[in-house]
């Protein structure tokens, strides 16, 4: 669809002006004075002078970080009793994220056009989820913004606590893989073939290892872009795999079964689970539309397609403890909670309680991570170690051993 700007005046007989998509200017005419917005002047916008994708990467990105400020902001404007355009074109101008201030003031242009806060943050769904559109929608509709704000923004500051977390335990087994790559890299390009060579020179029988190592150097001085190549095209052709409906399902079912790292994703992704359901439940969300919108805030496709099988179940009205049972997701200790939280009707609280016990365990198993991954990294340096051992000094000792014989056993 091609982007037009347009200016016109809204039901208070104000001037607003803006950009909007549509299949002509006829259609966004139609869409103006659906919003209220009387069009005086609507022309095509001009194309962007950079293709878009050139455009994404000189753009900062929106991290949690930047959401999590905002939403405080927001719950401490907002509670103090400060008007929401007011308060968003004072972030706007506040922020040092360029792409969240220009998100900001886009929302702030789509309140003065009369649209409500719920469309206007559903027009960035690559800033906003879908679990922040239906917290700010509850807010709006039942008064309450300010503490939609600030749930919102403790849910993405645990969110942000973890990923953080995960980012720390990993980041020394991924040096140490990188260095093992160029190591094994820089041997095979400059250490092997100058072995080779004096090798060569012998004109003796090598071992099997040292013949090994020198086949893999010749393959590599000679094929290397063709192998640099191969890997930069599987990665792509797993990317584009992985966007599919259902490549991305298989790839986050095999993410949830990796040996070490799947179990901690399984229960990160759980936690998230449980902590959204329970803020969804305690801002009056209904449980089936609950569990839709959470279903789309996982970010994993195999654990979402649970979620909407436990909704499904409910609707057939099963309990939530039953539909929950059925995914095979939870453990018995998990199901047991949520069993007494729908008897006792604090489902919310039980829920909370069920995502800090998933956040400590996740807590703990990222601290141990490096523990479990550490003796892995370990056993491949020695089996490095020994395979360049055995090929580079099993020729050595050999000719050693036949000249000791040679001369009579006289050194």
């Amino acid at each position: 669809m091609a982007s037009f700007r347009y200016k016109g005046r809204n039901g208070r007989g104000e001037a607003v002006a803006g950009l909007m998509e549509g299949a002509s200017a006829d259609a966004v005419a139609s869409h103006l004075f659906n919003l209220g917005i009387t069009p005086i002047d609507i022309h095509g916008a001009p194309a962007p002078s950079r293709p878009a994708w050139l455009q994404e990467l000189g753009r900062a990105r929106v991290d949690l970080t930047d959401l999590v400020l905002f939403c405080r902001q927001m719950h401490t404007l907002l509670k103090a009793g400060v008007p929401i355009m007011q308060s968003l074109k004072g972030l706007r101008d506040s922020t040092h994220n360029r792409t969240l201030a220009a998100v900001i003031g886009q929302l702030n242009e789509a309140l003065d056009a009369g649209l409500d806060l719920t469309a206007a943050v559903k027009r960035h769904p690559k800033v906003f989820s879908t679990l922040f559109v239906a917290l700010v929608q509850i807010g709006e509709t039942s008064g309450t913004l300010d503490q939609s704000f600030l749930q919102l923004a403790g849910y993405l500051e645990r969110d942000r606590e973890t990923e953080q977390r995960v980012k720390s335990a990993t980041r020394y087994p991924s040096f140490v893989v990188v260095a093992l790559v160029i190591a094994v890299f820089i041997i095979n390009i400059f250490v092997i073939p100058a072995f080779a060579h004096v090798y060569a020179g012998l004109h003796a029988q090598l071992p099997l290892a040292t013949r090994i190592l020198i086949a893999s150097s010749r393959l590599t001085v000679r094929y290397w872009y063709d192998a640099v190549a191969a890997v930069v095209l599987t990665v792509l052709g797993v990317r584009a795999y992985v966007r599919t409906t259902g490549g991305r399902y298989r790839w986050h079912r095999l993410r949830l079964r990796l040996p070490i790292i799947g179990p901690i994703l399984t229960r990160a992704l759980l936690g998230r689970f449980a902590r959204a359901l329970a803020i969804t439940i305690r801002s009056g969300v209904p449980l089936i539309q609950g569990l839709t919108v959470i279903s789309r805030a996982v970010d994993n496709e195999y654990v979402a397609t649970r979620i909407l099988q436990m909704r499904d179940g409910i609707e057939r009205g099963e309990t939530l403890a039953r539909a929950a049972q059925a995914t095979q997701l939870f453990p018995p200790l998990v199901l047991q909670m949520v069993a007494v939280g729908e008897e006792s009707g604090a489902i919310d609280s039980l829920m909370t309680e069920v995502a800090e016990y998933y956040e400590r365990e996740v807590d703990y198993d990222l601290r141990n991570l490096s523990t479990a991954i550490e003796p892995l990294l370990v056993v491949a340096m020695g089996i490095l170690v020994l395979i360049l051992a055995l090929g580079v000094f099993l020729p050595m000792w050999d000719l050693a051993s036949a000249a000791f014989h040679q001369n009579g056993g006289q050194v």
